[in-house]
């Protein structure tokens, strides 16, 4: 296993498009054993909160350009 893991060295010296294979390897791979993946309970009740505005029709929901716009005003 030593021998496979990537140095910050050599992930340094990697292309772009190799850095996105491996994420995407690395991607992957947690999605085959995402119930090894620990779940913070915040997330779970922020998705929980989320879900219960979409049942009650209170949800808002942005496009894309508008959502960048105001995330970019809020990090002035």
């Amino acid at each position: 296993m030593r021998d496979r893991i990537l140095t910050m060295i050599q992930i340094d010296q990697m292309t772009l498009e190799e850095k996105l294979r491996v994420m995407e390897a690395l991607w992957d791979d947690l999605c085959q054993h995402e119930e090894d993946v620990p779940v913070p309970q915040w997330h779970k009740q922020v998705l929980d909160e989320r879900e219960s505005l979409i049942e009650e029709g209170k949800a808002e929901f942005h496009d894309w350009e508008t959502a960048k716009k105001r995330i970019a005003e809020r990090s002035i």
